[in-house]
């Protein structure tokens, strides 16, 4: 007898769970790396969280406003309370590449992935050749060194 009233008050649990988040927005929120998307929201948020935020970054505009950044590839999720702490949406989030014109080579064991827009430009994505990423990463450092006013420490004038 105890067996099944512990197995009714485990399924009275479970079932009640589901009518508590009705208000839960059920759809995937899909952001792509390294973009920013934006979240309107019909209430305001008070407060954010991220399963793994080593995965998505999110910042407020405006408490009906969100600006979420994918920061690298996978699966979290993101739920948004109300200031009396009540669900006010929910979803899964996913973080993915844009594979809009972008061309991947592969050269015997080595990858090199390009942005063809309509030129087609290196980009660095995982699982590309080490010596592929670190020359773009060696550049990109660079070019934000010279954004900032710093000196030009390359050597090309050499």
């Amino acid at each position: 007898m105890t067996m099944s009233l512990t197995k009714l008050a485990l399924f009275a649990g479970f079932s009640v769970l589901p009518l508590l988040a009705l208000d839960a927005k059920a759809e995937d929120l899909i952001v792509q790396y390294d973009q920013a998307r934006l979240l309107q929201l019909d209430q305001p948020a008070a407060n954010i969280i991220i399963g793994n935020p080593s995965i998505a970054d999110v910042t407020l505009k405006s408490t009906k406003l969100l600006i979420i950044t994918g920061k690298t590839f996978g699966v979290t999720n993101l739920m948004i309370l109300n200031d009396e702490e009540k669900v006010i949406y929910q979803s899964r989030l996913m973080v993915r590449a844009d594979d809009s014109k972008v061309v991947t080579l592969t050269r015997a064991d080595s990858q090199f992935t390009y942005a063809c827009t309509p030129i087609c430009q290196p980009v660095m994505k995982l699982g590309d050749d080490e010596k592929h990423i670190q020359g773009l990463a060696a550049a990109s450092a660079q070019k934000q060194k010279l954004s900032e006013g710093g000196p030009d420490t390359s050597q090309a004038g050499n």
